[in-house]
């Protein structure tokens, strides 16, 4: 059998069947994913991997006790379960999450790569890298939810349940990120030529 060729929800009801070469396959699919938008909320690549862990114990848990019921939407869940993992931990530590890219981890190189020219490959690794410094001079609500849409895949309606903000103020939030993102890279360009 093809797992590959199989939707997620396959995948889970062969997992329940007691196939875990269903959840193989469904990890194998949006590990990056997952362990990205967890990794760029908490910037520390140990806690990272604890909250990833933690995320897919729940899932485990969740499918083996029948509880899961959102057909579909396999990544947005667990997206989800991960961030609520999140916003517990910094209620613990009592501090904001703070995204703060260092050079020890490009989210860039876990989404794939392509055969490219030595030119490319260094034009995009710079234009990655411009990106994330102006993600991260964002509002922290603005950055929370262009991530959550960007590498989580989550609807706004998602993202307003998770951080507990109507539909319209989570898409408000991404406008503003995404305008600010395009002030911020025209004004880049505008001090690049002179």
């Amino acid at each position: 059998m093809d797992f590959q060729l199989q939707s997620d929800q396959d995948l889970i009801h062969l997992y329940v069947a007691g196939d875990e070469a269903g959840l193989v396959e469904l990890l194998r699919r949006y590990q990056a994913k997952i362990y990205t938008s967890i990794y760029l909320l908490v910037k520390d690549e140990y806690l990272a991997e604890d909250i990833f862990q933690d995320a897919f114990i729940k899932v485990i848990n969740t499918l083996r006790a029948g509880k899961y019921n959102e057909e579909g939407k396999f990544l947005p869940w667990v997206t989800r379960i991960a961030h609520n993992l999140v916003i517990d931990h910094f209620r613990r530590e009592k501090r904001a999450p703070m995204i703060n890219n260092g050079d020890d981890f490009d989210i860039f190189e876990v989404l794939g790569n392509y055969d490219e020219s030595t030119e490319d490959r260094l034009v995009r690794e710079q234009t990655h890298k411009d990106l994330k410094a102006l993600i991260h001079l964002l509002p922290p609500e603005q950055k929370e939810v262009l991530i959550m849409r960007h590498f989580g895949d989550m609807s706004f309606k998602e993202i307003a349940d998770v951080t507990d903000v109507s539909i319209n103020t989570a898409l408000g939030r991404m406008r503003y990120a995404l305008n600010n993102l395009r002030k911020m890279m025209t004004s880049k360009e505008l001090s690049l030529k002179n």
